[in-house]
């Protein structure tokens, strides 16, 4: 597991929860071609996607959490907010990053979302985060997962 170490601090205005804005100071913990990604300090995950097919992958992450969450899949993160404007997610933080792990057990982990109708299709070590809270791994970035077969109908009853 990783502590993060050397992300920066930012300001940006989000939504609070009343719906006012407000500044809230992030650790930037990723910024690649696809996403940045942004913890704040009170715990919410940011994630912008930009670069190739920004949009769909959005919508397709957007789509998998909300089905995760209405099949009550609890080791993955809860999706807050979606800006289609923006390609901003906003989601609840599922623990820090998993440095190593082998490849049996990393496998275990990601085919544990199958019974709930999702296959990863990232499925690398860099995706699991460990929550200390209950002492369990968790599965994060689902921007080119699939819904299997079978599931399509709560995935689109999920989307309403």
């Amino acid at each position: 597991m990783v502590a993060i170490q050397t992300a920066e601090c930012f300001r940006t205005c989000a939504p609070s929860r009343s719906g006012a804005l407000c500044a809230v100071c992030m650790l930037e913990v990723k910024d690649t071609l696809r996403a940045t990604v942004r913890l704040s300090y009170d715990g919410r995950v940011y994630k912008t996607f930009h670069g190739p097919d920004a949009q769909p992958r959005f919508d397709n992450e957007v789509r998998v959490l909300r089905h995760l969450e209405k099949v009550k899949c609890n080791f993955v993160p809860r999706l807050l907010d979606a800006n289609p404007e923006l390609l901003r997610i906003v989601t609840t933080n599922c623990g820090a990053r998993v440095e190593h792990l082998d490849q049996q057990r990393a496998g275990e982990i990601f085919a544990e979302l199958e019974p709930y109708g999702v296959r990863h299709e990232d499925a690398e070590v860099r995706n699991i985060t460990y929550r200390q809270t209950d002492g369990r791994f968790c599965v994060i970035d689902f921007e080119f997962a699939t819904i299997l077969p079978g599931f399509k109908e709560v995935a689109d009853e999920s989307a309403k």
